[in-house]
This record gives C-alpha cells, structure tokens and sequence, in this order.
C-alpha cells in the first residue's frame, strides 16, 4: 500500500509502528503493538493523521510506515470487562510489570510496546495484556479509575503523583510498594520499585512529594466508559 492509496478508513497495524505527536516527527506520542486498530483521520502535505482505535489517542504516522499496514476486515469493537473480571487478572497485570523490569530497559517517552517504557505506557500495556484497556496518559488514566485513597489501596490499584495535574503513575504491588518506570531526572531511568514512603530512598522520597492520590480499575476502556468517569 502507498500513502496515495491510503484512505479514510481503519487498519490494523503489522508490525510495532511508533507514532509521533505533531507532523513534523520530532517527538514520539506513543506506540502501536503488532496487531492494533488504528483510523486514518487526514493526510496533509503527505502527513498522516490517525487516531489508535483502542484508546482513542491521535497522533501522526510517517510515510515510510503506511505499507506496514493492513485494511482491518472488522471494525475495532471494545469490549466489556466486569469489575469482578479483571480482579482476577491482577496477578498477570503485576506479573507483566514485574517481568518487563527484568529486561535491559530505559525510559522512553511514549514507549508502550517493550522493552522501554514510559510511566502510563508500562501501565497501559500490562493491562492490555489481559485485554483490559486504559486511556493513554497519566491524567487520563486518573481520571478512567475509581478514585480511592491512598489508605485503601490493594494491589493492582494505580498510584498518582503530580501537581497541577496527574504526570505520573506506578502500579501498586502492596506493602507500601509499586513498580514504574521513571526517568532519569526523578527516577530511574527504566522500570524499578519504589516506596510510598517520605523516608525512603531519594526516588521514593521525590515522587511521594507529589502524591496525589489513588484509583481502581474497574472497567476496560471503551468511549462511552471514559465519558462516565469523567461526569
């Protein structure tokens, strides 16, 4: 397929394909895994606007990609995970986390498909990983959850940190503990566990001054699902 022949209308991704988040290419937004829906929304001057279908999260595709991909024969559908559900898949979520920490990796700012991750792309991933969907970013991923507070947090809960608004997140393991990637001015540059904790090493002690609070995943993304938290 070449950009000429490109239309508006929904593909499927063959391979991992990096997307960028303006038309120039010069800052990668996120990344789509093998497999992913995504819409072609324009094209201006040969630059290629889509939007992922799983999460809703636009971005620009480079020219040189369009022939990774392929016209999906069905529409994305997102699909409904029960509350009770995706309890059950904690131990796989926390286990995906827990094996990505085990690869050589380092931050990477959209990172979402492996083995470098961004904070809320490490989060996003080990729960696709289940079939469970979150928005993409941090302060959309506060927002999709089920505010709790910090007191009732239980192991699989996402964890926020930041001021004005949500700019980081960790996934809670339990004893005081969750696991994230961060990047080198606060953190680690990679993935790492860390305490929420003002006595704790400097990384623990930086990200719990700007705790915000907590959240609970209780559904998997779908537009509608991401309309309700926000109301």
């Amino acid at each position: 397929m070449t950009v000429k022949e490109l239309q508006i209308t929904e593909y499927v991704c063959q391979t991992h394909l990096n997307i960028y988040d303006s038309a120039q290419y010069d800052r990668l937004a996120t990344q789509a895994a093998r497999g992913r829906h995504l819409r072609v929304v324009s094209q201006e001057d040969a630059a290629i606007a889509v939007c992922l279908c799983e999460d809703d999260y636009p971005g620009w595709l480079l020219r040189s990609d369009v022939g990774k991909l392929q016209v999906a024969t069905q529409a994305y559908q997102a699909k409904l995970v029960a509350e009770a559900e995706i309890r059950t898949f904690i131990p796989q979520v926390i286990a995906f986390t827990q094996a990505a920490m085990q690869q050589p990796n380092y931050y990477l700012w959209g990172g979402t498909v492996g083995p470098n991750y961004d904070c809320s792309g490490l989060m996003q991933a080990a729960f696709a990983s289940v079939g469970v969907w979150l928005p993409r970013d941090a302060y959309q991923q506060e927002a999709f959850t089920l505010a709790i507070t910090v007191e009732e947090m239980i192991p699989g809960d996402l964890v926020f940190f930041g001021v004005e608004k949500a700019t980081h997140v960790g996934l809670f393991l339990g004893d005081g503990c969750y696991i994230h990637s961060s990047g080198e001015k606060m953190g680690r540059n990679g993935i790492g566990i860390d305490r929420l904790s003002e006595h704790g090493d400097a990384v623990s002690r930086s990200y719990y001054q700007q705790l915000r609070g907590a959240g609970r995943i209780v559904e998997s993304y779908t537009k509608a699902g991401e309309q309700r938290s926000r109301q």
